[in-house]
């Protein structure tokens, strides 16, 4: 666990404090020679991206792709993007996921079947890390622009954390989960280098919920 001073909630700066340390942590976990890195998207990760430098290139071959499909929000947070964002100043290489994340597994299943989409999830499910967030529940569902239902099954299930489309209550419990392309919890497991980056009072139940499924090779980096 790597914790920097203050609170994102109030201080923006504290992000880039952040930011330096997953290039750290990057530093000292990635190998050398060729790493696939699957990345999550979200207002977070974005400002992480921007943190990243050249030097974590150094005798390294970087392969940047989205962790999960598209959100449907601002197109500047997505996977995608924050993908891009992270080889544009790592002077990596990047491939992008054409598929909307809340699709039926129905509308899915022609999608599955396109060469260029299958080429990159075998890069996603071959990654060697992974960077992600962790959100509040009821905000992810909002941005997600789920249903009533769905949300008002959230607030009973007492839901406080999502994280890679799980949501979670405060013991850890899954609540709900949504059925989307890309790396699962369980895919974690397998990952060398796995990097949760969250941070502020408003996100402590949420950390502390996904934090009880996080694989032991987890850093966490977060603030005071």
């Amino acid at each position: 666990c790597m914790i920097v001073p203050g609170n994102t909630d109030h201080q923006a700066k504290v992000i880039d404090s952040m930011g330096k340390l997953v290039e750290k942590a990057l530093e000292i976990l990635l190998p050398l020679g060729h790493n696939i890195v699957a990345v999550m998207g979200g207002t977070t990760m974005a400002k992480i991206a921007h943190c990243l430098t050249p030097k974590l290139s150094d005798n390294r071959d970087l392969i940047f792709v989205p962790a999960r499909g598209g959100v449907g929000e601002t197109v500047a947070i997505q996977a995608n993007s924050v993908s891009a964002a992270m080889a544009r100043r790592t002077r990596g290489k990047h491939r992008v996921l054409y598929v909307p994340e809340q699709l039926s597994m129905h509308a899915y299943t022609p999608l599955l079947s396109e060469p260029s989409i299958q080429q990159v999830i075998q890069l996603i499910r071959n990654s060697d890390a992974v960077i992600h967030s962790i959100g509040q529940a009821m905000k992810m569902a909002e941005r997600r622009d789920m249903n009533n239902e769905i949300i008002a099954m959230l607030k009973r299930n007492h839901a406080v954390g999502e994280a890679f489309g799980y949501f979670f209550d405060e013991s850890g419990k899954i609540v709900y989960k949504i059925p989307r392309i890309g790396v699962q919890l369980e895919d974690l497991a397998k990952m060398k280098c796995v990097l949760a980056v969250a941070g502020g009072t408003s996100k402590a139940k949420a950390i502390v919920a996904y934090m009880k499924h996080a694989p032991s090779q987890t850093w966490l980096v977060t603030d005071e």
